[in-house]
């Protein structure tokens, strides 16, 4: 981790204050930003490893800033918010957000889940072979998906899981398996972010659904009929 270089924006000094102070001492690279104009600013002018975005900022809001970045960046976001309905972190992950963590938080948790998500962002897929079933492929060199040879539009997590699926598929997972496999940390919560996610994936593999099994009891699996 050493040398990771972070921008944290959030409106509340004491988030900045309490998030520098706790991941500066763990080799982190911490910058910090007021408002989502700031954030803008800043992350034109640098280039950062992660970015984690409070969703309520003056000038310019998190969501929004998240979006800018997306159409530049797939550099890794994590969302900080007080808002933890099921509707607010699935509007986030379809933006493309990589975590979402709900105030209050440890910051102990907050350290897990960079180090996870930095861990996934590094990972390197180049030599990993084309996968194609029936109308699906994925192409693991850069990351795209097609339907029926059109480009699907999936979000980081939805490809990630659809990744891990791919490369074991046949295997049954259960939803904490899910969590520590693509999530990669212990997870806080419930098991619905399992849920809410395989859900958006169906629904992005449109008519190949059917290729993501729900194992009643269980959890799920891909069945695409051959092995590895």
């Amino acid at each position: 981790m050493e040398g990771i270089r972070i921008l944290v924006a959030d409106d509340e000094k004491r988030i900045l204050t309490m998030i520098s102070d706790y991941l500066t001492p763990q080799g982190l690279i911490i910058d910090t930003a007021a408002d989502g104009k700031e954030a803008l600013s800043k992350f034109s002018s640098y280039s950062y490893d992660l970015i984690i975005l409070d969703i309520m900022m003056p000038y310019v809001d998190g969501w929004s800033v998240c979006r800018e970045i997306r159409k530049k960046s797939k550099t890794p976001v994590i969302m900080l918010s007080a808002r933890g309905e099921e509707y607010d972190k699935l509007f986030g992950f379809e933006l493309g957000v990589d975590d979402y963590i709900v105030k209050p938080f440890s910051l102990k948790e907050l350290l897990a889940r960079i180090k996870a998500v930095i861990r996934r962002s590094s990972l390197k897929s180049d030599d990993s072979p084309d996968f194609k079933y029936m109308g699906l492929s994925v192409d693991f060199a850069s990351r795209n998906v097609y339907v029926d040879d059109k480009k699907a539009s999936l979000t980081p997590k939805e490809y990630e899981l659809l990744s891990f699926f791919i490369q074991n598929r046949n295997i049954v997972f259960s939803r904490d398996q899910l969590l520590n496999e693509v999530w990669g940390y212990e997870f806080y919560g419930d098991h619905r972010t399992v849920d809410t996610h395989i859900k958006m994936l169906r629904e992005s593999l449109g008519p190949y659904r059917n290729l993501i099994v729900t194992v009643w009891g269980t959890g799920y699996k891909f069945e695409s009929g051959d092995t590895k």
